[in-house]
């Protein structure tokens, strides 16, 4: 089967075309249908199963008939990452339909979006709080909506948006189509789904399930061996793209900070930045600017990128649920991936949980010349004094261009040192100037 069963419309089946969509995946296949009949939807779908353009697509060919030059359709997103991540499928799949969108978050200028309220937006895809800013101010008109997304759920309530989920419920029209998408289902977040869907067809994809594309492998070690082990394992590991998950913000800026002194392409994603910052992460990332990128659960959840090889918990996460979640960010879009954990003596219930939850006993693997009995202090050092091959040959590179400046060499070989301190300090930093792209609101036209 492939997206012709549907019978887009010509200028929606182009989109698809464009971005290669080949295959239905199973979460579109049980979903599309429904909601191109106007039913409600409650979807139980882990990351990876291509859950956004399972609504995206019926709400395009919905909005192909009827009037344009207001809001008819409105999707709540968790994070700002994750409103631009669906806003850039919207452009995608919308790109010929002439239909236009807007993305509403805090963090940036409110002015620009209202601006493109005013200007016609068809869709919007907003976070709760800048949402509910829209309402109060009169800037944004809901009386015509015809569609409501609520994507990511859980993690909604998980960052406590459930009460300003409800108080924009309020607001919109009772005669609505609702898609409600969630990774998990705990009990807040049923009753919600049970008062606002009507009759709704239930869709579940293997949600407690990891995706079959995906190994895993446990690498026991002491806590303080923790840093040292990831850069070894790096070292060992051919990688294209790794997405390393910590449970704090500091940790996760830590990290990248050293994997940059280490020579890495590394830079972190998490709630301390601005959101320029975020999105030139996002971007760099997303673009290969940035080989690494360490993040929290929170601040992952925008991140769609198929071609990520490698997830690594650098802390293990605290439900399976979420070690799901994590891991389906790599084995995406039919390629295989790569699911690596560190785990040290306290995390060895979690372990059996999750190994509870998948059904099978994960594989432990040691390095055979990594120092696993290493003091602390020892381990430190270490980290400044192993540097990655590639650096290691820049530094010699630098110091013959020295000795060659001694001896009356073009003065191009100080400019050489230069640019090579410049971009290393851009690395540790976690920034890219050709990574810096940020979009706060896009048109589908």
């Amino acid at each position: 089967m492939n997206f012709k069963t549907f019978n887009f419309h010509p200028q929606i089946a182009a989109g698809v075309q464009a971005l290669g969509y080949m295959t239905p995946t199973p979460v579109q296949l049980q979903s599309i249908p429904s909601i191109l009949q106007g039913r409600d939807i409650m979807s139980l779908a882990q990351t990876g199963t291509g859950k956004t353009a399972a609504f995206v697509l019926p709400i395009l060919q919905r909005l192909m008939q009827g009037a344009r030059g207001h809001l008819r359709a409105l999707i709540i997103a968790p994070t700002r990452e994750l409103a631009e991540q669906i806003n850039e499928t919207v452009y995608g799949l919308g790109s010929q339909t002439g239909l236009r969108s807007v993305t509403l978050y805090g963090g940036v200028a409110i002015n620009p979006q209202i601006q493109k309220l005013r200007q016609g937006a068809e869709i919007a895809v907003a976070c709760p709080g800048r949402l509910l800013d829209h309402i109060r101010q009169g800037t944004i008109k809901v009386s015509a909506l015809e569609v409501l997304v609520l994507d990511e759920a859980d993690r909604m309530f998980d960052m406590g948006f459930l009460p300003d989920v409800r108080k924009i419920l309020r607001h919109l029209p009772s005669q609505r189509q609702t898609l409600f998408f969630s990774a998990t289902m705990p009990s807040d977040i049923r009753r919600l789904a049970h008062d606002i869907l009507r009759d709704p067809v239930t869709v579940q994809i293997d949600h407690t399930v990891p995706l079959t594309t995906v190994s895993h492998a446990l690498y026991p070690v002491d806590k303080h061996l923790k840093t040292a082990l990831l850069m070894e394992i790096l070292r060992h590991t051919d990688t294209e793209s790794v997405l390393v998950f910590t449970r704090t913000k500091h940790r996760a800026k830590q990290i990248a900070r050293q994997l940059g002194k280490a020579g890495y392409c590394a830079t972190s994603l998490q709630g301390n930045l601005s959101q320029n910052q975020r999105q030139a992460a996002l971007n760099g990332f997303r673009d290969g600017s940035f080989k690494i990128l360490v993040a929290t659960d929170i601040a992952a959840r925008g991140i769609d990128v198929s071609r990520i090889s490698h997830v690594i918990n650098y802390d293990i996460p605290d439900t399976a649920e979420a070690y799901t979640h994590r891991i389906g960010r790599t084995g995406r879009a039919a390629k295989t991936g790569d699911a690596f954990t560190l785990i040290t003596r306290e995390d060895a219930s979690m372990v059996r949980t999750i190994e509870s939850s998948l059904g099978v006993k994960l594989e432990r693997r040691t390095l055979k010349d990594f120092n696993y009995t290493a003091p602390a202090q020892k381990m430190e050092s270490l980290l400044h004094h192993q540097p990655l091959q590639r650096h290691k040959q820049a530094t010699a590179r630098r110091t013959k261009s020295k000795k060659a400046a001694a001896f009356g060499s073009p003065a191009r070989t100080t400019s050489f040192s230069r640019t090579t301190k410049q971009r290393h300090a851009r690395v540790s930093s976690g920034t890219n100037p050709s990574a810096h792209r940020s979009r706060q609101s896009r048109g589908t036209r």
